[in-house]
């Protein structure tokens, strides 16, 4: 019973044009708020050693293999291309096609880092939430207590949500995939999609601490990132490209979980307050 209720009072606001640029500024808002309060900064300390850690190993094997992999896809592509003059054009734009699928690389390793990340550090990162929270709105609401069975709970909907992430990437990734074989502007295409993919799931994780203390299903919390474009847009793609920077990710994903936290109170709670009778 608790669920929808939950979900009839949240409203999300995207705020038109303008909310695409107010969504690039919540890592900045996100950072002048550990500034300002110190007593949040312990509770990046543990998932910052964990994603140095997964950094390490991820970055050091995944960016061997991924150069030899993009160096190995463009002497392909280079003879594969017939006629010969078609073939010179694309030895001369080798470097961008190699620049290109270098920063598609680190995109993926990013992406890899989150998730992963993400999950070791849960914990973690649901106390920064509750903590910026209160901060934020004087409040925190916290789901019915379930008594011994609550942990069990927690692990099945963490795993749950996991799942239907990958499920919704195969659902939209397949058909992005076969964009590639459309001649002329079917890899610009599937660039494109592939990248807002990545944004819708990564603000779904960045969103996740606030939305699941509510025990919202999935399909309500792709409601909410939905109804908050263009701002979550925004907000999406500056934590894209921050988590695919190497070595700046590693502090980037707790600033971007709690720049979501902070955008979960002014764009949606808020603005839920607002409408409230």
């Amino acid at each position: 019973m608790e669920q929808p209720n939950a979900s009839r009072r949240l409203r999300p606001r995207g705020g038109g044009l303008p909310g695409l640029f107010i969504g690039f500024s919540y890592p900045l808002r996100a950072l002048r708020l550990f500034q300002k309060h110190k007593a949040l900064r312990p509770y990046v300390i543990a998932p910052l050693g964990i994603n140095i850690l997964l950094g390490m190993a991820l970055y050091s094997l995944g960016t061997w293999q991924g150069l030899k992999l993009v160096n190995r896809l463009t002497t392909r592509l280079i003879e594969w291309i017939e006629p010969t003059w078609l073939d010179t054009a694309v030895q001369l734009l080798s470097p961008l096609i190699q620049g290109t699928l270098i920063v598609l690389l680190f995109i993926v390793l990013g992406f890899v880092l989150l998730q992963f990340g993400g999950i070791l550090g849960s914990p973690f990162y649901g106390q920064l939430s509750e903590k910026i929270e209160i901060l934020r709105t004087g409040k925190l609401e916290v789901p019915p207590s379930l008594g011994g069975a609550a942990v069990l709970v927690d692990i099945w909907r963490a795993i749950m949500f996991e799942i239907k992430k990958l499920i919704l990437l195969a659902i939209i990734g397949i058909p992005i995939l076969l964009l590639n074989f459309v001649p002329g502007v079917g890899t610009i295409a599937a660039t494109v999609s592939s990248i807002a993919l990545a944004s819708l799931l990564i603000c779904l994780d960045m969103f996740d601490a606030s939305l699941e203390r509510r025990r919202l299903k999935f399909r309500q919390k792709l409601k909410l990132v939905l109804g908050t474009l263009p701002a979550s847009g925004g907000f999406a793609l500056i934590c894209l490209g921050l988590i695919s920077i190497p070595l700046m990710n590693l502090l980037a994903i707790p600033l971007c979980v709690s720049a979501g936290t902070l955008f979960f109170c002014d764009r949606i709670l808020e603005s839920s307050q607002a409408h409230s009778p």
